[in-house]
């Protein structure tokens, strides 16, 4: 192999890691948000689920929040984080996510689950310590 060869390959393989590292980071508009129980409200969606989660930057593929993803930041800023993320077995999505306050989340999301189109916006509330 040329070292042109050896160059591209090690280029690649550190822009693998590069995306890797960026997609495990959190916002640092999200970074005074703490896991717990959560209750989802969407406006004429029904009853407010509630769901455990460890880190709230499932949010931003809640669609998506049983399969595998991978998530980048697009950007960060005071109007929230922009996160584009790409599932296992299909499935991807772009949503915004603001912290309204260190308990609160507002989601706007919209991407391709199931072969069809979504998006919508929900307000997620830490109502406490998961059970």
């Amino acid at each position: 192999m040329t070292g042109v060869g050896k160059l591209a390959l090690i280029g690649a393989g550190g822009a693998a890691l590069l995306l890797t590292l960026a997609a495990a980071q959190r916002p640092a508009s999200l970074a005074n948000v703490e896991g717990g129980q959560f209750e989802i409200d969407q406006i004429g969606a029904g009853p407010r689920p509630k769901i455990c989660v460890t880190d709230p930057m499932v949010f931003a593929s809640y669609e998506h929040r049983n399969k595998t993803c991978t998530r980048v930041v697009i950007s960060d800023g005071p109007n929230g984080a922009v996160i584009h993320y790409t599932c296992t077995g299909g499935g991807f999505g772009r949503s915004t996510v603001k912290a309204l306050t260190p308990r609160s989340l507002r989601v706007e999301t919209q991407g391709i689950a199931d072969n069809a189109p979504f998006q919508y916006v929900f307000q997620a509330r830490r109502v406490g310590a998961c059970g």
